[in-house]
C-alpha cells in the first residue's frame, strides 16, 4: 500500500502551485485528477470545437478560422507584476525567467521567481487598463501625462490626485517619516482620501481600478494594504508603460502544468483521469484516498471543492460570459488586449463588473479574432441582465457562452481533519484573492508562514 505525506486532488492552478511548494518542502506528494486535462474549473479549452461542445452550442460556424488556433481560458486571470522579476524585452514580447501569477507583494512573488517553474515563459503586456464612468470607458490614469489628459477628474482633483500618488510612491511602511502623520495601521483609507480632499469620482477609480478593491469595505479599514496595492499597480505600470498587466502567450493553460512539473522534479507522483472512490477517515482525520480500488495512505489531503462537497458551503454565485468577437472593444484605441473595471456604484450594484479581452495578439485566436470575458457576482434572479453593461461594450458579439457557478468556501480551516479545501475562483480578473487562499492553505498545512529565504536556501542547497 503506497504511503504519502500529502495527496492532492484536482489540477487547478492553486492545487498545482501548492503541490509544487510542498514538494520543495520535502513532502512526498501524490496528485490525482479525475479529468484527463489540467486546470480543473479554470482549464484552457482548445480547439474551438471543444468550447462549443462543452456549452452544448451548435457550431462553430464558418469564418471562425481553424479551431486549433483558438485557446479559451474558462477563468482568465490577468497577471500583475511588481517589478521583482528578471525580464528582457524582445520585439514586444517579455521572456520571463519565472512565473508571475499572483497579485501579491513581497515574499510570495519572490518565491515564484526563484522556483523557476519554467525556464522561460513568453508573456506579452496587456495593451490597456480602463475604468467605466458616466456611461463610457476611460484609461486609468497613473502617470503625469495620463492624469493631465484624463477627463475622469476636474482640474482641482487632478492636483489632489497627483499629491496622493506622490504620497503613495514615497510611502514606506517601515519609515514613519513617509506617513504624513497618518498611522497606516490605524488611519482608514477614507481618512486618507479626506486628507487629500479627493472627490467622489477620484476616490472610486482609485479604490477600484488602482487598488483593485471589489467593494467599499476597504474605506473603513486601515489604509496599509490599500496603499500597498496602489503602489504595486503604479510600480507595475511604470515598468510596462501601457498597463500593469501581463498575460501569457497561448493562454494560462501551461501554468498548472509548470507547477506540476516542479512537483515531479521534486519526487511528486501524478495520476490523471482517475476517479476518486472515497476519502478514508479514521478518528476524524484523513488517512487515505481510494481510487480505482487502490488505497493511497496519506497524512494530509488538499483538494478543490468538487472533491469534498460535504466540507464546503455556498456563499454566492459567479456569472462569466465568454464572448467571441471579430473587432476590438470600442474606445480602447484598437487595443488587442485590455482590462476594464465597471465600479459597482456606476451600475447601482453591490459588486464590480470585470471585462478582460485578449486576442490573436497573445496567440489565443486567429488573426482578427478576439476573446472577451465579462464576470461579476450574481445578485439577482436574472444574472445575464446584471452583466449587460459589460456586454454592451463588446457589441456586436459573434457568440456568447454563459456559465453560472457556485462560489464555495471551506467550512473550516482543515487543521482538525487534515483535509484542506481551496476556495472557488471569484469573479475578479486578477489573482489577488487566489493568492490569499494559497497563502492561507500553505500556513494551515505547514504551520508556518511562507518564507522566501527558506526556499532560496533550498535552491542553493540543490545547486
Amino acid at each position: 500500500m503506497a504511503e504519502f505525506d500529502v495527496v492532492v486532488l484536482g489540477t487547478g492552478l492553486k492545487e498545482c502551485i501548492l503541490s509544487g511548494l510542498l514538494s520543495i518542502c520535502g513532502k512526498k506528494v501524490l496528485h490525482i485528477d479525475q479529468n484527463p486535462h489540467y486546470g480543473g474549473e479554470g482549464a484552457s479549452i482548445s480547439p474551438l470545437e471543444e468550447l462549443y461542445k462543452r456549452f452544448q452550442v451548435p457550431g462553430p460556424p464558418k469564418g471562425m478560422g481553424q479551431g486549433k488556433e483558438w485557446t479559451i481560458d474558462l477563468i482568465p486571470k490577468f497577471l500583475l507584476s511588481n517589478g521583482e522579476h528578471l525580464a528582457r524585452q524582445f520585439m514586444g514580447i517579455l521572456v520571463i525567467h519565472c512565473v508571475l501569477l499572483l497579485y501579491v507583494t513581497g515574499q510570495l512573488v519572490k518565491m515564484l521567481l526563484y522556483t523557476e517553474v519554467t525556464r522561460y515563459l513568453d508573456f506579452k503586456v496587456v495593451e490597456g487598463s480602463y475604468v467605466y464612468q458616466a456611461g463610457k470607458i476611460h484609461k486609468v490614469p497613473v502617470t503625469e501625462a495620463d492624469t493631465q489628459a484624463s477627463d475622469l477628474m476636474g482640474m482641482f482633483d487632478k492636483r489632489r490626485f497627483r499629491k496622493l500618488l506622490l504620497f503613495v510612491l514615497n510611502f514606506d511602511e517601515h519609515d514613519p517619516r513617509t506617513f504624513l502623520d497618518m498611522d497606516p495601521n490605524r488611519t482608514t483609507m477614507r481618512d486618507v482620501f479626506r486628507h487629500f480632499d479627493l472627490g467622489t469620482d477620484a476616490v472610486e477609480f482609485t479604490g477600484h481600478a488602482l487598488a483593485l478593491q471589489s467593494g467599499d469595505d476597504y474605506l473603513d479599514q486601515p489604509c496599509l494594504q490599500t496603499l500597498k496595492r496602489i503602489k504595486l499597480y503604479s510600480d507595475s505600470l511604470a515598468r510596462y508603460d501601457h498597463s500593469p498587466y501581463l498575460y501569457p502567450l497561448y493562454g494560462l493553460g501551461e501554468l498548472p502544468q509548470g507547477f506540476a512539473r516542479l512537483s515531479s522534479q521534486n519526487g511528486g507522483k501524478y495520476l490523471q483521469n482517475r476517479k476518486v472512490d472515497d476519502i478514508i477517515i479514521e478518528s476524524g482525520r484523513v488517512v487515505g484516498v481510494k481510487s480505482h480500488g487502490e488505497v493511497f495512505r496519506c497524512k494530509q489531503l488538499l483538494c478543490d471543492p468538487s472533491y469534498a462537497p460535504g466540507r464546503v458551503r455556498k456563499v454566492g454565485r459567479v456569472i462569466r460570459v465568454i464572448c467571441l468577437l471579430n473587432h476590438p472593444i470600442r474606445n480602447t484605441h484598437d487595443a488587442k488586449s485590455c482590462h476594464i473595471i465597471i465600479p459597482h456604484t456606476q451600475v447601482q450594484r453591490k459588486s464590480d463588473i470585470y471585462v478582460c479581452m485578449v486576442s490573436f495578439g497573445h496567440n489565443v485566436a486567429p488573426e482578427g479574432k478576439y476573446i472577451a470575458v465579462v464576470s461579476t457576482n450574481v445578485e439577482t434572479s436574472n444574472p445575464e441582465k446584471e452583466v449587460q453593461t459589460g456586454l454592451a461594450l463588446l457589441e456586436p458579439i459573434m457568440q456568447k457562452f454563459i456559465s453560472i457557478t457556485d462560489l464555495m468556501v471551506p467550512t473550516d480551516d482543515g487543521r482538525r481533519s487534515q483535509i484542506f479545501v481551496s476556495r472557488s475562483y471569484d469573479a475578479t480578473t486578477h489573482s489577488e484573492t487566489e493568492c490569499e487562499d494559497i497563502k492561507d492553505l500553505f500556513r494551515h498545512m505547514t504551520g508556518a508562514e511562507f518564507s522566501f529565504e527558506d526556499f532560496q536556501r533550498d535552491s542553493e542547497a540543490d545547486d
